[in-house]
């Protein structure tokens, strides 16, 4: 069995609610030598709502690029350490896991945004240093535990909560993209993995406006919080148990081919990600289906036509390099559509644009 192929459970120890940073020294005392890796914002937001201090944790900085080069560098700075703090997004996260993973030792996610299922899986997306994507690493471990203060979180940027929904909405379509083109009964892991996708597609489809009303006013009530344990436990729960058909396929791809322009890197991942599932869906012909999501980004405010991605070279040369990309064999699309071609997903991304434009 390769190694992707390993089911995993989700964090050891999830803990969503008001508060919950209060829970942090308790989990803390099991371990002896704690570094904190996080950026400027993160650990600003994260000491606002800490109720006492860390007394004698080293604190890192990552350098925001989420690639190998700064993780080889902070598991030098912290050769010591028996846990890795994770304080941040979904960069940072990933920083903090492939860092603990180069050391062998445990990693505690805190979250300060609601931005992707980074905290509570054994999956990074890397970049280069200069910030094109480079490749997805799998760890070894989950997070020991993801502390969850929703305190904290409602207080947080509103397009990494736009960026974090939109990012899990695309978690059924991809998985049943892939799972569509298998022969026989799928594995008792993988159909646990799928329902959990289906989970997130319900609940976003049906919460999304009022959880971001919610988190507009900066209230806490169970619609936030089931938005917010939607995006990270729930969604970490199809790839963990349903491993390669779980995770990324073509919306991803899409993604990960639009970082080639470096005005989209401003963009959060989650919003382009979706952006990349409209694509997704009309080039496996599902044409109903991409008007409802373009419908639903339209409702909530989303991305959905390559126009509102800002890039700033004509679509007449951009759309074939971003098609170039995402249909190669390097990435992920195929898994989606078996043998796409660049053409064809350039034909999905223009019609994409009919579709956005006919109402």
């Amino acid at each position: 069995m390769e190694f992707v192929q390993v089911v995993r459970s989700t964090p050891g120890q999830y803990i969503s609610e008001k508060g919950a940073l209060a829970s942090l020294a308790g989990i803390l005392q099991n371990f002896e030598r704690p570094y904190i890796i996080t950026g400027e914002k993160s650990y600003a937001a994260f000491l606002k709502h800490l109720p006492q201090p860390l007394e004698g944790v080293p604190v890192l900085r990552y350098d925001h690029t989420a690639s190998y080069e700064d993780m080889d560098r902070l598991a030098q700075l912290a050769a010591d350490t028996d846990v890795i703090v994770a304080v941040g997004g979904g960069k940072l996260c990933d920083t903090a896991k492939g860092t603990a993973d180069r050391l062998h030792c445990e990693v505690v996610t805190v979250p300060t945004i609601v931005g992707t299922c980074a905290p509570t899986t054994p999956v990074a997306a890397v970049y280069h240093p200069n910030g094109v994507f480079n490749d997805v690493a799998y760890f070894k471990r989950t997070p020991y535990a993801c502390v969850v203060d929703l305190d904290l979180l409602v207080e947080s940027p509103k397009r990494y909560f736009e960026g974090g929904i939109c990012d899990t909405v695309a978690k059924w379509y991809e998985a049943e993209s892939i799972t569509r083109h298998l022969t026989g009964a799928l594995e008792a892991n993988v159909e646990l993995g799928l329902a959990a996708a289906k989970v997130t597609k319900d609940i976003l489809l049906r919460d999304t406006h009022a959880a971001l009303a919610t988190h507009a006013l900066g209230v806490v009530n169970d619609t936030f919080k089931r938005v917010v344990d939607t995006v990270f436990n729930v969604a970490a729960a199809v790839g963990c148990f349903a491993c390669e058909y779980g995770r990324m396929s073509g919306a991803h791809a899409v993604h990960n081919a639009l970082s080639q322009f470096a005005e989209t890197h401003t963009i959060e991942h989650g919003v382009k990600v979706a952006y990349g599932l409209l694509v997704m869906l009309a080039a496996m012909g599902e044409e109903g289906e991409t008007q409802k999501l373009i419908d639903y980004c339209k409702d909530n405010g989303f991305i959905y036509s390559w126009q509102q991605l800002g890039v700033q070279e004509d679509m007449a040369t951009a759309v074939p390099k971003m098609a170039d990309f995402a249909a190669s064999d390097k990435e992920t699309f195929k898994l989606a559509v078996p043998g796409v071609t660049p053409e064809q997903v350039q034909a999905a991304v223009y019609q994409v644009e009919a579709q956005a434009q006919a109402k």
